[in-house]
């Protein structure tokens, strides 16, 4: 992966920030936790994704710290509590640095691009800390997974490896649940190299993905792979329109999907664009050192339930330690939070928003010990429940699992307007049967605190 560049700012950029710094002062932003406060702590986090539990704390992983030095595997409340639930190291594996995606039977799934005895594993871990390995790869198959599996609604898991197959450009996978792989796409260079980012099913149930390099002029290239394995590359960088992205895909409301490349775009400092299902790709910002409201996002895009999507900046800002900010649909973009080294530097991580409607996310390095925060940040959004992508669509009779806060008590549940038998196992989480006669649309829970409504929409198959 390219190294990343610093940017300086400018007396232009610092006239920018003071115009902004009401909108920032307007955000509520808390250091909840500084990496290597404990002995054995998940330091300097890499480009990853942060998974809600449903327990409603947040989990991720870390590809150096732990006690053995291999990496972590982590859990954040909500408050700021840390706990280390798995430390990685010889020879079960090392090296987790994507972070971790939940399953619908409420484990977390990643991998790591070193150990199991050859070029790192696939694995599933129970929130407690309870390790499997499903997969070795042995490069032929696959080798250096750097992003960790998502779930499919057909219930396999599936993902990529930075490097191996036949041109060891890297590879796409399926993997059921027991550990059977089937490896769909071998990259070659020419159609892309070293995927990143986690790949993300769309609502045709295809898979979209990116790679960091290969295809033209190897600035990486965005694609599309159905779960049988027919590929088709919709889009190479060409350096004017973004290059090198590191981040996943996001599939908006409209049906396209938006991103972020590290590098490129008109200033040369990456790039937020939008590309449809053909590939037809749209530059909706361009990050620039001028501005002073961030560049070189490593981060990818979360989409809010204000309809906008947050991301971060890994440098720029008032100090140059990165930034988080908001893009509309269409490309108006703000800056809501400036990093200044205190309270975190250099955020890599893609942002999640949890069902309290809050931000988190963690940074590289700052923070009281230099190796990094994990924060929050409260834009404002109204809490909502939330459900897995891999169970919609979901068919009547089946069983959806809801996440939330406030659910104890809860006293109805709906799809679509239609009311649905529900079983409440925690204050953050129940399960509802999708009932007759519900048609798609968003998923309500009546709780004691109020109605909360799903954050997207729930598609129903008859």
């Amino acid at each position: 992966m390219t190294k990343m560049r610093i940017c300086e700012l400018t007396t232009l950029a610092r006239l920018v920030l003071a115009f902004a710094a009401t909108e920032i002062q307007a955000q509520t932003y808390i250091d909840l936790y500084n990496f290597g406060t404990n002995s054995g702590d998940p330091i300097q986090a890499q480009p990853a994704v942060i998974a809600q539990g449903r327990d409603g704390n947040l989990y991720s992983a870390t590809e150096r710290g732990g006690t053995d030095s291999g990496g972590t595997a982590f859990e954040v409340t909500p408050t700021g509590d840390l706990s280390v639930i798995y430390n990685f190291g010889f020879p079960v594996g090392e090296d987790p640095s994507g972070g971790l995606t939940l399953g619908t039977n409420g484990n977390l799934y990643g991998t790591t691009q070193s150990g199991g005895t050859g070029p790192g594993i696939v694995f599933e871990v129970t929130p407690a800390g309870k390790l499997t390995t499903l997969h070795k790869f042995d490069t032929s198959d696959g080798a250096s997974p750097y992003a960790p599996p998502i779930q499919g609604v057909d219930g396999n898991f599936y993902g990529t490896t930075f490097g191996g197959g036949t041109d060891n450009h890297g590879t796409v996978y399926k993997l059921s649940a027991s550990g059977e792989l089937t490896t769909l796409y071998m990259f070659d260079g020419s159609d892309g190299a070293g995927p990143i980012g986690p790949l993300v099913q769309g609502i045709n149930r295809d898979f979209y993905g990116t790679t960091n390099g290969g295809g033209d002029n190897n600035n990486g290239t965005v694609f599309k792979i159905t779960s049988k394995g027919e590929f088709t590359t919709l889009y190479f960088f060409d350096g004017t329109h973004g290059m090198q992205p590191t981040a996943p895909l996001v599939q908006g409301t409209n049906g396209s999907f938006y991103g972020t490349t590290t590098n490129g775009g008109a200033y040369g400092q990456g790039t937020v664009y939008k590309v449809n299902s053909k590939g037809k790709l749209t530059v909706l910002y361009s990050f620039s050192q001028s501005s002073g409201m961030g560049c070189y996002p490593a981060g990818g895009l979360v989409l809010g339930s204000d309809g906008n999507f947050y991301g971060t900046a890994s440098q720029g800002g008032t100090n140059n330690d990165g930034t988080v900010y908001r893009s509309t649909p269409r490309g108006a973009y703000s800056m809501v939070h400036s990093f200044v080294g205190t309270d975190g530097s250099s955020p890599l991580t893609t942002l999640l928003q949890h069902t309290t409607g809050v931000l988190y996310g963690d940074t590289y390095s700052g923070g009281t010990y230099g190796l990094g925060v994990f924060f929050s940040l409260n834009v404002g959004l109204n809490p909502f429940v939330s459900f897995l992508p891999q169970q919609s669509p979901g068919k009547v009779g089946a069983s959806i699992g809801i996440f939330g806060q406030g659910l104890t008590g809860t006293t109805g549940v709906s799809f679509g307007g239609t009311p649905a038998t529900f079983t409440v196992s925690s204050d953050t989480y129940l399960t509802a049967t999708v009932p007759g006669g519900a048609e798609t649309g968003v998923i309500t829970v009546t709780t004691p605190g109020g109605t909360l409504t799903s954050n997207k929409t729930f598609r129903v198959t008859h």
